[in-house]
């Protein structure tokens, strides 16, 4: 059985662990306003070692450069959905970079989909359904 495939759009925004915006981290801010706006999904991952701008390089394995280290953001969905967030990053990233890249997503049925659901064969919900029928 082959998964199904769609176009995505994936959104990387690498920060430092200590960016905050209005006294929050701001990896959890880009989180919650992804989550507000709708989005597929959003996860953090904290990197082990890393330079930016600065060039000074921050890892983990020495304590006393083991501060702000680097976090990306990494963010994925219908590529008009990821398009219209993009205003929100621009608001908030004051430092550290975003990233846009093409991909396929593959997602594999939940269990309960019905099998003739489209959200089961890798279609967004809110995507038209190509034999004009109404899917719930």
């Amino acid at each position: 059985m082959t998964l199904p495939l769609r176009r995505a759009l994936r959104l990387t925004v690498i920060v430092g662990e200590c960016d905050t915006w209005h006294h929050r981290p701001l990896h959890a801010e880009i989180v919650h306003r992804a989550h507000a706006a709708g989005l597929a999904g959003a996860s953090v991952f904290r990197g082990v070692e890393g330079f930016g701008a600065s060039s000074v390089i921050h890892t983990s394995r020495l304590l006393s450069l083991s501060e702000d280290l680097p976090v990306a953001v990494v963010v994925v969905d219908a590529e008009d959905r990821v398009r219209a967030f993009l205003p929100t990053i621009e608001e908030l990233l004051t430092g550290g970079v975003a990233v846009l890249d093409t991909c396929e997503l593959l997602t594999p049925a939940r269990p309960g989909d019905d099998a003739g659901d489209e959200r089961g064969r890798g279609r967004h919900p809110d995507e038209p359904d190509p034999e004009g029928k109404n899917s719930l």
